[in-house]
């Protein structure tokens, strides 16, 4: 006889298949991304509607809150690709542009500029400031268009729930301690770890971080995370990953983290 657990458990996998499969079909229709060469600097690309990578529409506060802070602090990199609009000067406004293997764009009024490193807001200040001396108080408008980076997201009862970037190999330790580590009203007892297979499947598994934190676990049990990974830590009293699962945004988000 099935337990409610297993019942749970199967619920949880259907939804999480369907709302996968939403966000997958979601990006198919969006059009083509583009990339650039190793040997010569980024000029400016047409697009017909350059997208944020941003959802316009992010469902639930909780998962607002997470692409701010993301926006916010994400540092570009190679591949990334960013919208530069300069308010009256469509001559030197850039609709899309991917940061070279080397860290740079090209901006026809002030050349190859390095970018990486930088998040988008400083990379603003930075451009307002060089404009400045070309165009009368520019009205500059900065989007990250694409972010390519691979991305882990850690939400549930977490100090700072959110996206960590994989810059090294990391275990569901290192990103939950990315991340502040488990709140008060956590259990280290209970997280869990979304992998997206692909095709709309997801694989579940189940994470006892305090047997690893006691130094109980095996060596496989702090599993080593991929790409598009998503941990929920649980909360010590009723919340399940069906509690998740039920947010609005929560099938964007998985999409968003496995980049598509």
């Amino acid at each position: 006889m099935r337990t409610a657990h297993t019942a749970l458990r199967e619920a949880s996998l259907a939804l999480i298949a369907i709302l996968v499969l939403g966000a997958t079909s979601a990006r198919l229709v969006s059009g083509q991304s583009q990339t650039a060469t190793a040997d010569k600097p980024v000029r400016i690309e047409e697009s017909v509607q350059p997208r944020s990578v941003l959802p316009s529409d992010p469902g639930d506060d909780y998962f607002r809150s997470i692409y701010r802070d993301f926006y916010n602090s994400y540092k570009l990199g190679p591949e990334d690709q960013i919208a530069l609009r300069i308010q009256g000067q469509p001559d030197y406004s850039i609709e899309s542009a991917t940061i070279s293997p080397v860290g740079r764009i090209f901006h026809p009024l002030l050349g190859e500029l390095d970018v990486a490193g930088m998040t988008v807001p400083k990379l603003k200040e930075r451009l307002t400031l060089e404009l400045s001396q070309f165009i009368i108080d520019p009205k500059i408008s900065l989007s990250l268009l694409s972010a390519n980076s691979a991305k882990i997201g850690v939400i549930g009862d977490v100090s700072h729930p959110g996206v960590v970037v994989m810059a090294r190999p990391m275990t569901v330790l290192d990103a939950i301690s990315a991340s502040g580590g488990v709140s008060d009203t956590g259990s280290k007892s209970n997280v869990t770890v979304l992998r997206q297979m692909g095709a709309g499947r997801s694989l579940i598994k189940n994470v006892n971080l305090k047997r690893i934190l006691e130094g109980k676990a095996e060596p496989e049990e702090n599993i080593t995370l991929q790409a598009g990974d998503t941990i929920i830590v649980h909360g010590n009293t009723r919340k399940k990953i069906s509690s998740f699962t039920s947010l609005l945004g929560f099938g964007h988000f998985l999409g968003f983290i496995r980049g598509l």
